[in-house]
Order: structure tokens, then C-alpha cells, then sequence
């Protein structure tokens, strides 16, 4: 009698009560292990009343954990209601899923899912803490406004142009003190060069007799028209904005509610000039608060520009074990494509992510300051381009906020100087180590007195 051959083992169960759910538009289908029902597989409506539903079977069964894709965001309802029922919920990346090999044909993305979350297959995409992610969505809806708002700016400016009104070119901002005297007057029926000159600021840098003659007029109807509606939607979403700053600072607020007060007082600003787009709020206080620690005295990071790290990656960065996975995170670590022992490729990937932009910007800003990071920017652009040098910024920024979130640690600026000469010291150490393998030393030039 001839043995029945083995079967080799598959990979281990590590979560034994494991759920898999493919999201969809109108219903979700969901996946749990054949051994605790009849019916493992079942579909769900997307109506709040059958993902409650979802949910009471889900708990029923015994699932304790549930993994799905993120499928636009009609996952985030899902997400929600199940995390209310108490499971541990997690957002898997699409390519991640799709990338582990030995799927089958005949088993459905919510099966597949479920097997792959029970292998302990999938990694959870971050998701911060329902407070934190109210402010995030305040934040985000804010920004969208203001993308707007500048849509019309455009639109502005476009119509002063079709008038030859060459109000941008004497005024740094069109929507500053005095463009939008300027352009209120025009609407409000006032064509006199002269006396739309004479509401020229003080603090503008162009003279009268230039703004003068930048509004000598070709008004017509239909660019006025033009004009006053663009300037009607710029004032609506400045409303709509202005309210998004009252709910982030109740936000702000709710979330120091139970924090004390840190004991070293807050210190003083590095900058005294307001951020253009800046909350109309004093946020530093309330994050000081928040965060225990001053994250605007890291060199390129504003009050607002610490708020959205804050609202996008929260305040418990213990979620990423080192510096180094953070950074990975914002896909601002060189990329590892190696085949063979040689290295294909080392780009950094393309991402979407809102704060990888912002550090971006951040490291542009620094690159222009006297500074450790503007001194490390400067030398890094001359020698591998601006692209790498706005990367490796960005990511000196984010060590920086990673270390002063995690850790507590404070940042004080060594100088330019004083990064210029440890930048010498390492470049001579190298050249003595060189020389020394090829059996030379190297001797410092004497020094020739000037007669």
C-alpha cells in the first residue's frame, strides 16, 4: 500500500480571529475563516444600517481584527462604525496586497484579504487618533479652500489685465492692504487714477506717481463685471476659511483639555512676521501645550507649518521605531531596487503624501537662510543638484521634528560657520585617510607671510 505524499505546511496562522473585507461602492463583501460558520463569505449594502450589521456579525463571530484596502473613501465610514465595535481595524495598501505571490483564481479579494491578514501579511497603513484626525480634516478642508481663493486671484488679475490695469506689477501681493483697497474702489464705481493712487500704503515700495500711472484706465463693462464676481468668490472662501480657523482652535482646545501646562515657559518667536495663509488664531501656545516641546524653533518650520505636522502625523510618533522608518514613511530615503548584489535603482518613490510636500517647501525656505541646514542645502545643490538637495533637506527637517516629537529633544542651530569648518574637518579626514593607504602623509602648507 503506497503512502499518500505530504502536504507541505502553509504559513503560519498568526491571526486566528482575522476578517478581510473588499470595499466597495454599494455593498462589501466580507471574508472569515471557513471554521467559524457555514457562510464565511458574505455581502453587505453600504447603507449605515447593514455596515451596523456588518459589524454586530462580525462581533458575533468572534473576529477580533479586520483588514481592508483603501478604496477612495468609502472605507472611511467602515472604519469608523467597526472601531466603534471595539475590533482593531487596519487599512492595507493596495500594491502590497496585490504583490504577494500564489493568489488563486476562484478566492475573492475579501477571502484573499482575510488569508493574508491571518498570515500576519499586511502592513497597516497610519491612521492617527479620532481627535487628531478631526483636526487633520479641518486643516485639509482649510487648505482646499485656499486653493480655491487663489483660483480667483487669478481670475482678478486676469480682469485688471484685459482693463491694462497693471496694478500687479506696482504691488507685491494683489490681495494685500493696498490691491484690495484698489480693487474695492474700482468695483465700487471709482475710476480716478489719481485718487486710487492715494490709497497706495505706506509700506508699499512702488511711489505714487508709478501706481498713478499703472491705473490710468480702459475700464469696460464686461471686465468690471469680471472683476466683481472673482473678487465675490475670493471674499466667500476668505469667509469659509476664517470659519475653518474657529474649529481648529476649538480642536486644539478640546485636545488640551486634560495635558498640564509645560513647565519651561514657551520661548520667545524666532520671527515676528505673520506666515501669509496663517490661522487667525496664535497656535503656538496651544501646541507648545500639546506637544511639550517648540517646534518653531526648527529652522523652516512655521506655527502653521507645525500644526499640519501635528494634524498629519499626530502626537505619538512611537508608531515609527526609529528615525529612519519615519523618513521611509515619507518616502524621503533613497530607494533600495537591488537584483544581483547590484544596485538598479536608488530614486526616492512618488508619493502623495501631505507632509513629504510640505518638508519640501521647508527645505526650499531654509536653503536661503544663514544657517547649519541652509549652509548643508547650499553645498548639496552646487554639487548634486537642487532636486537631491530639496530631498536630503526635507529629510534632515523631518529627523528634527521626529527627534524633538519622540524624544523631547531640543534644536539649537550650530551656525553656518560651525557646520562649514566640521564639513573641512571631515573633508581632511578623508584626504589623510587616503593618502595613507597609498603610503604618503599629507603636510599643511606654510603659511607665506605678505610683505
Amino acid at each position: 500500500m503506497s503512502k499518500q505524499p505530504i502536504k507541505p505546511a502553509g504559513l503560519p496562522v498568526i491571526h486566528d480571529r482575522a476578517a478581510g473585507i473588499d470595499i466597495g461602492a454599494r455593498f462589501h463583501v466580507v471574508g472569515v475563516p471557513s471554521d467559524l460558520c457555514d457562510e464565511p463569505v458574505q455581502t453587505f449594502q453600504a447603507f449605515t444600517g447593514d455596515i451596523e450589521r456588518m459589524a454586530d456579525w462580525l462581533v458575533s463571530m468572534g473576529i477580533r481584527t479586520v483588514a481592508m484596502e483603501s478604496t477612495g473613501v468609502y472605507w472611511v465610514p467602515v472604519y469608523e462604525v467597526l472601531e466603534e465595535r471595539g475590533l482593531e481595524v487596519i487599512v492595507a495598501n493596495a500594491r502590497e496586497a496585490r504583490a504577494v505571490p500564489g493568489r488563486k483564481s476562484d478566492v475573492n479579494d475579501a477571502q484573499w484579504l482575510q488569508r493574508l491578514h491571518a498570515c500576519g501579511l499586511l502592513r497597516p497603513s497610519f491612521r492617527p487618533a479620532r481627535d487628531i484626525a478631526a483636526l487633520r480634516a479641518y486643516l485639509r478642508l482649510r487648505e482646499r479652500h485656499l486653493d480655491y481663493a487663489a483660483a480667483h486671484i487669478q481670475h482678478m488679475q486676469k480682469a485688471l489685465t484685459l482693463m491694462n490695469l497693471q496694478l500687479h506689477h506696482v504691488v507685491s501681493d494683489v490681495t494685500g492692504v493696498t490691491g484690495m483697497k484698489i480693487v474695492r474702489a474700482i468695483i465700487g464705481g471709482q475710476h480716478d487714477a489719481a485718487v486710487l493712487a492715494s490709497m497706495r500704503d505706506v509700506r508699499c515700495k512702488a511711489s505714487s506717481e508709478t501706481v498713478k500711472a499703472a491705473l490710468v484706465d480702459n475700464y469696460q463693462v464686461e471686465h468690471l463685471f469680471a472683476l466683481s464676481q472673482a473678487l465675490a468668490l475670493y471674499d466667500f472662501y476668505q469667509e469659509r476659511i476664517a470659519e475653518c480657523d474657529v474649529q481648529i482652535e476649538r480642536a486644539l482646545i478640546m485636545l488640551n483639555v486634560d495635558r498640564k501646562a509645560p513647565a519651561n515657559a514657551l520661548p520667545k518667536p524666532r520671527h515676528k512676521t505673520v506666515q501669509p495663509n496663517a490661522v487667525a488664531f496664535d497656535s503656538r501656545p496651544l501646541l507648545y501645550q500639546l506637544t511639550g516641546v517648540d517646534l518653531t524653533q526648527i529652522h523652516g518650520v512655521g506655527p502653521y507649518l507645525a500644526l499640519r505636522l501635528v494634524a498629519e502625523c499626530g502626537t505619538d510618533l512611537s508608531k515609527w521605531p526609529t528615525a529612519k522608518h519615519f523618513t521611509s514613511w515619507l518616502t524621503l530615503a533613497p530607494g533600495c531596487k537591488i537584483s544581483g548584489g547590484k544596485v538598479l535603482s536608488a530614486h526616492t518613490r512618488k508619493t502623495n503624501n501631505r507632509v513629504t510636500a510640505h518638508l519640501r517647501l521647508a527645505a526650499v525656505t531654509v536653503g536661503r537662510t544663514n544657517t547649519a541646514l541652509g549652509a548643508f542645502y547650499r553645498r548639496l545643490a552646487a554639487r548634486v543638484g537642487k532636486a537631491k538637495a530639496v530631498t536630503a533637506t526635507a529629510r534632515k527637517i523631518a529627523v528634527l521634528f521626529y527627534n524633538a516629537m519622540r524624544f523631547g529633544t531640543p534644536y539649537q542651530d550650530p551656525g553656518e560657520d560651525v557646520y562649514e569648518r566640521r564639513y573641512r574637518e571631515r573633508v581632511l579626514k578623508q584626504l589623510h585617510r587616503r593618502a595613507a593607504e597609498f603610503g604618503f602623509t599629507l603636510q599643511e602648507a606654510p603659511t607665506q607671510s605678505v610683505s
